[in-house]
């Protein structure tokens, strides 16, 4: 078990996701296995990235499926917020969000942004904290209360003491947030929303609304880089370290055609070399791919300049990699990883019937990870998400029936038509091409039923 008592709450949220075959969004500490190494090298950078001053830096993690590349950067983004960091995962696709269309990126960025007080959808609280601090500042440095007369006039003041750096670089982001604060003040809570909208990179928003700011338009792919950086100054303003932004299943654009990649690997290109040029202080970008996705010409080796930018050594032993590269590689589940996950997870199941987990014993889960493992053909890899939901299922029915007795009456059911196609392909010792395991629209496999019981 993890050193820290996990809540109920916790609790619910895990095994909710697990049964679902999801990774969980909370409480991933509990059962990170194998990943203090990395998440310690992380940790040092992001000391780095929200430092005085504060910096850019990118680290590109790379893994076959079922290394828990899912698992890692959300694992990550946990850490980074319990450090002072904003945090946002954006995951990839060819329809919902292209890469190359960076204004619908940013979109997707703001409406994830999440803060450690404020959870997801966090950018309203962000900007009214921030609003709030010009009041406590104003209060202190001043000594006005907020029935002063002069007060409302001093925190304007001290507003646009703060939106002179951003007016600098990007007086549209500062002249929004003007407008907000005077929306708010007078009262018009429809106008200061579709502002804050406006600034999130929302479509949409009505004429009527941004002439209140002063700003027209929509924000497009050239203005995304710029109100980026405007979130950034705002962050750092507000107290936070700085934000961590996970580009996830990047090698999705490997299915786009030709002239489409190459704009989307650009994009990529553009930001290391912003962020390398200090014109991104405060963001930590994390980028996720297959091993292919790195070294294949439909991935980032198709664009040499970023090739070069991120192209890092493996030695054979994962051991001894160098965890400090722009690149790291995040090794594969192996049989004993996966039996500590299980362990943990029945330890923390919250079951009201507690007595009745001693019998899904030790044994028990040492020959489910042993039969999954083996429907699999032995690639281990393959088996975690199946594996943690036939675990809690076990769980759940014995928390429900006192009768149930998981060595008598559970056996390995696994409905072919529910797996991924690299699962499926492991399951018949089959290769799976690169656009199967990326693919959202992979063709359904055959339906089939395949029983195994457990004795231990």
């Amino acid at each position: 078990m993890s050193d820290i008592t996990v809540t109920s709450q916790e609790a619910r949220d895990i095994v909710s996701a697990l049964r679902s075959g999801l990774v969980p969004r909370s409480g991933l500490h509990h059962f990170a296995v194998g990943m203090d190494a990395l998440m310690g090298a992380i940790g040092e950078e992001m000391g780095f990235v929200g430092g005085s001053p504060p910096r850019g830096l990118a680290k590109w993690m790379r893994g076959a499926y079922g290394s828990g590349k899912t698992f890692a950067t959300r694992y990550l983004c946990a850490q980074a917020r319990a450090l002072g960091f904003a945090t946002s995962e954006v995951q990839i696709s060819i329809n919902d969000t292209p890469l190359h269309q960076l204004e619908t990126v940013y979109r997707r960025l703001m409406e994830r942004l999440t803060t450690a007080a404020d959870g997801q959808g966090a950018f309203q609280a962000i900007v009214d904290g921030w609003i709030f601090q010009l009041g406590e500042e104003v209060q202190r440095i001043r000594g006005l209360s907020e029935d002063d007369p002069g007060f409302s006039d001093a925190v304007e003041a001290r507003l646009e003491d703060r939106l002179a750096e951003l007016s600098a670089s990007n007086p549209a982001y500062a002249q929004v947030l003007r407008g907000y604060h005077r929306a708010l003040q007078a009262g018009e809570f429809g106008n200061a929303q579709g502002l804050l909208g406006w600034l999130a990179g929302q479509p949409h928003i009505g004429r009527e609304v941004t002439a209140t700011a002063g700003v027209r338009g929509q924000v497009d792919g050239a203005a995304a880089l710029a109100f980026l950086r405007g979130l950034l100054l705002l962050l750092r303003q507000s107290g936070h370290a700085g934000l961590v932004v996970v580009l996830d299943e990047v090698e999705t654009i490997q299915r786009m055609q030709s002239n489409t990649r190459e704009k989307a690997l650009n994009v990529l290109r553009q930001l290391v070399d912003m962020l390398a040029n200090e014109e991104l202080p405060g963001l930590y970008l994390v980028v996720t791919g297959t091993p292919d996705f790195f070294e294949g010409y439909r991935g980032v080796k198709g664009l040499p300049p970023l090739y070069q930018r991120v192209q890092t050594s493996f030695g054979p032993d994962a051991r001894f990699d160098n965890l400090r590269a722009p690149q790291v590689r995040l090794p594969a589940f192996d049989a004993a990883r996966l039996l500590i996950v299980g362990k943990r997870i029945r330890d923390l199941f919250p079951a009201k019937h507690a007595d009745r987990k001693s019998k899904v014993s030790d044994a028990f889960v040492t020959a489910l990870v042993e039969h999954v493992t083996s429907a699999f053909g032995g690639r281990v890899e393959v088996g975690p998400r199946l594996f943690l939901r036939e675990l809690v299922d076990v769980l759940d029915r014995v928390d429900q029936h006192a009768e149930f007795d998981p060595a008598a009456h559970y056996k390995l059911t696994i409905d072919e038509s529910a797996l991924t196609p690299v699962e499926l392909a492991a399951m018949h010792g089959a290769e799976v091409p690169e656009d199967d395991v990326v693919s959202a629209e992979a063709s359904q496999p055959p339906a089939g039923i395949a029983g195994r019981r457990l004795d231990g």
